[in-house]
């Protein structure tokens, strides 16, 4: 083969390669639609919580802006207004509208200097089961470590109404409803995709400052994968993708098998069935035991929240104690690490044991009470609480599974020594590390944890 012969083959093989492997979503050239541009505008003025009803632009801020100390990790929050004209789809993938004309809002935290960004940008479909806006898949810690910028939206008409009555100084003008001609949220998958493009391919204002992002992701929780699952299963195959991967997070899955890369973590109490969908090449299903849909870290990081821009926190009578204690966000945290490297070099993630189930259909459990198989933190497998996705009673609670604590003689007769049950979780952390459920750096969270506690004294 001459030498320019071996150029233009090399050159074929590294475009190949190229194509194959990508951190962003898969060139379309099957017909598909391209996603409008929106026009983003911000950051709005306000941004340390005051006065939510001031008529002063300035002297409002952002809801649920978050408590967590974002610049002592050199991270800053934002806020910016997302407009344009919206197609509308119902639930079965039909068209139901074009160019509709809406205006919402993104919630931007991100790294403050391009030295700390990782590239990555989460974006998360805010969920709206509780009737406004909540950040449910927002994890500071793993989030601001690893230097990924997290973007919230603001997609669905209950999310948005309520930030009107909120504070109509600062969200008055938002409309995702076309003026109320679509009130089930036709628009949210085209509104969710634009958002997408923005961060993705910005023109003009960008949502990310001077950052720039190679690796967009999805991420949705509960209600938000399901209608994530919706947009991926019958709208994504009808328009040009925009992110290149997708996370859902205690909720439903597509059914579809996709160009992008799709990762469902589930806790405990979302496993109701032993009949489950396969792993393949561009699907992963993880199943935390133990684990609750919204459990302990979520409540406490939230209260305070609620307390300052809704006036109080809610307070639940369940059937069991309330809010298993399994970091369920300890997983995610390394779903996400291991989606980021699938989509940008193909690397599969590793797959995971499924919790177990009798032949009657009910969850087989060990003498304790403690669900068998799936992934088992060490906060399960070296116990020192009764956890369970299980609950009952009213409103919510039927979603925040068990947390009731062993009494000391118990625990005095699982662990002798205060050095042997530390020795047991650091086992536990080190097979969960290298079996790529947990991060070293939620390991020693644990650890920290563990020496700090009076078990085995």
């Amino acid at each position: 083969m001459s030498r320019p012969w071996r150029r233009a083959a090399l050159a074929l093989v590294l475009l190949t390669a190229s194509l194959t492997v990508s951190s962003g979503p898969a060139a379309a050239s099957d017909g598909r639609e391209p996603v409008a541009r929106p026009t983003v505008r911000g950051p709005i003025p306000g941004a340390v919580p005051g006065d939510r009803l001031a008529t002063n632009l300035a002297d409002t801020y952002p809801f649920f802006s978050t408590p967590f100390d974002l610049a002592r990790h050199g991270y800053v929050e934002e806020e910016f207004y997302l407009s344009g004209v919206a197609d509308g789809w119902d639930t079965a993938g039909n068209r139901v509208a074009t160019d509709v004309p809406y205006q919402t809002r993104l919630v931007v935290r991100r790294p403050a200097s391009a030295r700390q960004f990782s590239g990555t940008v989460l974006v998360e479909w805010q969920n709206v089961t509780a009737g406004y806006d909540l950040d449910a898949l927002w994890n500071a810690e793993a989030t601001t470590r690893a230097g990924h910028a997290w973007v919230g939206v603001s997609a669905q008409r209950v999310g948005v109404d309520q930030l009107r009555g909120w504070s109509p100084t600062r969200y008055g003008a938002l409309d995702v409803t076309g003026g109320g001609r679509f009130v089930t949220d036709e628009l949210s998958y085209d509104i969710f995709a634009q958002a997408g493009k923005a961060l993705a391919d910005p023109r003009g204002v960008s949502p990310l400052g001077r950052l720039t992002a190679h690796t967009v992701l999805a991420i949705g929780a509960s209600q938000s994968a399901s209608r994530m699952t919706v947009y991926y299963d019958k709208v994504l195959p009808q328009v040009r993708p925009v992110y290149a991967g997708y996370g859902f997070i205690v909720g439903s899955a597509p059914t579809r098998a996709g160009a992008e890369p799709v990762f469902q973590v589930l806790s405990e109490t979302d496993v109701r069935t032993p009949v489950r969908p396969a792993d393949t090449d561009r699907f992963r299903r993880w199943e935390v035991a133990g684990g609750a849909h919204s459990g302990y870290n979520g409540q406490v990081y939230r209260a305070p929240i609620q307390e300052r821009d809704l006036g109080a926190a809610p307070v639940y009578t369940c059937a069991q104690p309330p809010f298993s204690r399994i970091p369920v966000q300890h997983v995610t945290a390394a779903a996400y690490a291991h989606l980021i490297r699938w989509v940008r070099q193909g690397t599969p993630p590793p797959t995971a044991p499924p919790i177990e189930f009798n032949a009657d259909g009910t969850k087989a459990r060990d003498a304790l009470g403690l669900v068998r198989g799936g992934i088992r933190l060490s906060q399960l497998a070296v116990p020192t609480a009764l956890n369970t996705g299980d609950n009952a009673g009213e409103s919510f609670c039927f979603l925040f599974g068990t947390h009731r604590p062993f009494d000391e003689a118990t625990l005095d007769s699982f662990y002798r020594t205060h050095v042997g049950y530390v020795a047991r979780v650091v086992a536990t952390d080190v097979r969960n590390v290298a079996a790529g459920y947990l991060q070293p750096a939620d390991a020693a969270e644990n650890l920290r944890d563990a020496l700090r506690s009076d078990v085995g004294r």
